[in-house]
């Protein structure tokens, strides 16, 4: 999130060791994938913890204090992680990370009960594979997604505001058009957050800045996985019966 926002990176110093460059950006890239893929275990241990508990299902959804006040919760963490970023100490972003990933987990719970088990695990495997491809795919090439990345960053705004819109029109679908603009921009911000996690990542880092990148590109790509995931489930879910 906060290297969306940069402009100019820091200036290269790496010395013109394009061995050393390629075992630093294939370090960062793991740990950014390695802390993603935490998350998303705490949140689907989160969410299925919830799910299976009745008792649990109705102090969180059926309370609006603490449902409204998870959700608050989690986007001032959004904002918060990125921007405080560079004060944080490295622990303190992974722990607000995983924090953050436990919050998502609990909200995604009741998807459980809209949804068969067939459906989501099905879906799973689709959002894992398109995410992965997408993922690959900006990481390898040559070409700047610079353009598509800041269509797509624009264009989730407006996709924001339709989605408040069919709250009350409750349009069928203006949903369906929503969910597949939906996945087409996470595909494209798939690819684009991995090229600029890996651009970052290409400038001599210290270690503990290049750990906090680490966190923070986790953070991006788990955002998402997450949405891929729940547009597509949209599509490809149906119902229970």
């Amino acid at each position: 999130m906060e290297y969306r926002n940069s402009q100019t990176p820091p200036p290269y110093y790496g010395g013109g060791d394009s061995g050393a460059l390629t075992r630093q950006v294939s370090s960062v890239m793991k740990r950014v994938y390695v802390r993603m893929f935490i998350g998303l275990l705490i949140s689907a241990f989160c969410a299925l913890g919830v799910a299976s508990s009745p008792a649990a299902i109705s102090f969180i959804f059926g309370n609006r204090l603490v449902f409204w006040g998870m959700f608050i919760a989690m986007i001032a963490m959004a904002w918060i992680i990125p921007a405080r970023l560079n004060k944080m100490s490295t622990s303190t972003a992974l722990i607000l990370f995983c924090v953050f990933a436990a919050l998502m987990g609990t909200s995604l719970a009741s998807i459980f009960y809209v949804y068969s088990m067939r459906a989501i695990t099905m879906t799973f495997f689709i959002t894992s594979g398109t995410f992965a491809a997408m993922s690959v795919y900006g990481y390898t090439t040559k070409s700047s997604l610079a353009k598509i990345g800041a269509y797509c960053y624009m264009a989730l705004f407006g996709l924001i505001i339709a989605m408040v819109v069919n709250i009350f029109l409750k349009s069928s679908s203006l949903e369906w058009v929503i969910s597949i603009v939906g996945v087409l921009l996470f595909v494209g911000l798939t690819a684009w957050d991995t090229q600029q996690i890996k651009q970052i990542a290409q400038y001599n880092l210290d270690p503990a800045l290049a750990d906090k990148l680490a966190t923070m590109g986790a953070l991006n790509l788990y955002l998402d996985f997450v949405n891929l995931f729940l547009f597509l489930l949209r599509i490809f879910g149906g119902n229970r019966d």
